[in-house]
């Protein structure tokens, strides 16, 4: 087993008594890219910052490339830690051109070099030359990160820190910038940490994904496993839109509202976790079987998607179908939901 780029044991950090880390650990993988998500003030920047080196544990260690760096007794200052930085806003300095930001990352190299150099980095993050004579307010917001990104590049890091970095993007910039930025750590091999609160965006970019509450890891591992295995309910629900629905396990399955649902869980009561894209309505006629049929009480258009407001069979509130749009069910229309794959069972 090869070693972690990042190895994180047991790290603490407390703020005038409050609790920010509580002894988490995490490993990440050499050129990997792994995402920390959770709501505000959960920890996540902070745990940026002590790995950085902007702020020294009160516990525990951080490993970098074999090499302890931080510690409660010892820390390497961050300018020797091999570690770049790319804040929410891109921090870009406004009085520098995006040249003489992205040289700024440079030492010790003729003035040639340096110009060269710079065009390249400028070029890795998709961005033509020419933009090294301009300042950073002739920049989308996108093009902001891109420079920010390449001159934390140009100290030629071991490790890349982004601390929610398309958080200040619209919509459409957001995503797209995103897999720029992905494909391009990818490319260069350096393993990244993300922090984020945006669920997609830990989902979509990353290859693995730790969910942070109050200072702890509620799991971590890859987004699929993560996503369509969660540990508990909060994780779960944190990570996308959900269905619980109370059970009762036999043999491997869980029978509910719905009907019978596979799982892996032991026998007895619970709660069963389902997501909504799991869930297919399908119209059935009177004439027929109505042992499980429920009435769509809503039918929302989404494009390519509609989400089904239904109301299914027994004594429980409404739930949420999303399904493909072409011909969805109409208004009072009975139905039978069938569910794809298998749910989760927390007791």
């Amino acid at each position: 087993m090869t070693e972690a780029m990042v190895d994180i044991r047991g790290l603490a950090k407390s703020f005038n008594g409050h609790v920010v880390l509580d002894h988490i650990d995490l490993q990440l993988e050499r050129g990997s890219l792994t995402a920390v998500v959770g709501a505000s003030g959960c920890g996540k920047t902070t745990l940026l910052r002590l790995i950085a080196g902007f702020e020294t544990p009160g516990d525990g260690t951080i490993t970098l490339d074999g090499r302890q760096i931080a510690s409660p007794d010892r820390a390497v200052a961050p300018h020797l830690r091999s570690v770049g930085y790319v804040a929410q806003d891109g921090a870009l300095f406004p009085h520098l051109t995006v040249g003489q930001n992205v040289a700024y990352g440079i030492r010790g190299e003729g003035r040639d070099k340096v110009r060269s150099r710079v065009g390249e980095l400028l070029e890795t993050v998709s961005l033509n030359a020419s933009f090294a004579d301009r300042r950073p307010h002739q920049l989308s917001g996108g093009q902001q990160q891109r420079v920010a990104l390449a001159r934390a590049l140009a100290r030629q890091p071991v490790l890349m820190l982004l601390d929610e970095p398309f958080s200040a993007l619209d919509t459409g910039l957001r995503a797209s910038t995103r897999k720029v930025v992905a494909g391009l750590l990818a490319d260069t091999g350096i393993t990244s940490l993300l922090v984020t609160h945006d669920q997609e965006e830990a989902l979509s970019i990353a290859d693995q994904v730790a969910v942070m509450r109050e200072g702890r890891f509620t799991q971590v591992g890859s987004p699929q496993f993560v996503y369509r295995q969660p540990n508990d309910r909060f994780t779960a629900e944190f990570l996308g839109d959900s269905i619980t629905l109370p059970c009762v396990v036999s043999s491997g399955m869980a029978d509910c509202a719905i009907g019978r649902v596979a799982v892996r869980a032991e026998d007895g009561p619970g709660t069963l976790l389902l997501r909504p894209e799991q869930l297919v309505a399908k119209v059935v006629s009177d004439s027929g079987d109505l042992n499980g049929v429920g009435k769509v009480l809503a039918v929302e258009f989404l494009g390519h998607d509609v989400l089904l407001t239904i109301d299914p069979a027994g004594d429980i509130e409404p739930i949420v179908v999303r399904q493909a749009s072409l011909e969805p069910p109409s208004i009072d229309a009975k139905v039978r939901i069938e569910v794809v794959g298998t749910g989760v069972v927390f007791t």
